[in-house]
């Protein structure tokens, strides 16, 4: 909302200081118009109100007699001022100026959104698989005996989450470290997600899936890992800067506090939802910093969550439950999404909030 409201200001200054120095000077037949803004028009002749219909944007009028400006609503968002268009007998003519605000006005929001950052992806990595079938535990459920293996956990889970995001973003590149019983290595799962072309103004996101372990079997909860800001890594690459060697442990040192701070609030958004969504079953506990190889690997915004301890038999009999399965992933899920509307939203945070 703030982005707006200084973009709006900012194209009305423009506008009215073009305005001002233009003046009203010749006019533009309807056809000349439409050509120029590559659009359509919608009118109403009663009620002198039209719009002008462009690939991306809506332009709302309205003529009023007794004005010589008329304001133009661009996508109910931004309201200018520009000397009226001309409606004499059936035909709409419109000022050059007024064609010539216009342009620039649309030029200055296609440039001001292209500069927004965005999550062009998201990476899901279920832990574990394969032959490393990460946490075991045995337990008696219903009067069966069953065998709890985080890999599967973490499997099912990511995989519904995978799905929800896919029909969620579906401009978005979703993608899994793995989709079946497989083993890829921590070095591989990382190397997926690094190696993940962005854009100028584009970020990912990597969120791993784990399940906890414990020898007090009374041990239980979820909780949500980020690295330790205190942790160095190299997230520049120097070779890009050999004219400018002495920048190069700047620019790294804030980019680690961005990831640091963006891991941070992609954490707690999660966490929050898995409050919402499993706090009265699971216990919380929590936030917490650590150096896992995924997480002080991936050169982004990543986080590690333990959705509950397989060695504890009520954590195990919800785990081992389709429904309780589901509620997980669906609280990932809105936590994920959350994350990335505030983060587009305020076109890339860089601060706690």
């Amino acid at each position: 909302m703030k982005r707006e409201r200084t973009l709006y200001r900012a194209i009305l200054f423009l506008l009215f200081s073009f305005v001002t120095l233009s003046g009203f000077g010749e006019e533009m037949e309807l056809q000349q118009t439409l050509s120029r803004l590559t659009a359509k028009l919608s009118w109403d002749p009663l009620l002198k109100t039209g719009m002008l219909l462009t690939e991306k944007h809506r332009i709302s009028f309205t003529i009023l007699v007794e004005d010589q400006t008329a304001p133009f609503i661009i996508d109910n968002q931004y309201v200018l001022y520009l000397p009226a268009p001309r409606y004499n007998n059936g035909t709409l003519y419109f000022p050059s100026e007024t064609i010539a605000g216009l342009e620039q006005a649309l030029r200055t929001i296609t440039t001001n959104e292209q500069s927004l950052y965005r999550i062009a992806a998201i990476v899901i990595d279920p832990g574990h698989g394969g032959k490393d079938t990460g946490a075991v535990a045995e337990h008696r459920i219903n009067n069966k005996k069953v065998t709890l293996q985080e890999k599967n956990v973490t499997l099912s889970v990511g995989k519904q989450v995978y799905d929800l995001l896919l029909a969620r973003f579906p401009e978005k590149r979703i993608l899994m470290t793995r989709t079946g019983d497989t083993y890829p290595t921590l070095e591989e799962r990382v190397s997926i997600a690094n190696a993940i072309p962005l854009g100028e103004h584009e970020a990912i996101l990597f969120i791993s899936i784990h399940a906890n372990a414990s020898f007090n079997k009374t041990a239980r909860g979820y909780e949500v890992w980020y690295l330790s800001p205190e942790y160095r890594r190299t997230l520049v690459d120097s070779k890009k800067f050999q004219d400018s060697v002495e920048v190069v442990p700047i620019i790294n040192a804030m980019l680690e506090e961005e990831f640091t701070t963006e891991s941070i609030l992609l954490a707690k958004s999660i966490l929050g939802q898995l409050d919402v969504s499993l706090g009265n079953k699971l216990p919380s506990r929590g936030l917490k910093a650590e150096e896992w190889f995924v997480v002080r690997n991936a050169k982004m915004p990543s986080v590690l969550v333990e959705l509950g301890f397989v060695t504890n038999m009520q954590d195990a009999i919800l785990m081992n439950d389709s429904a309780y399965l589901q509620k997980f992933s669906e609280a990932l899920y809105k936590g994920i999404t959350d994350f990335v509307n505030n983060f587009e939203k305020t076109g890339g945070f860089t601060t706690l909030q």
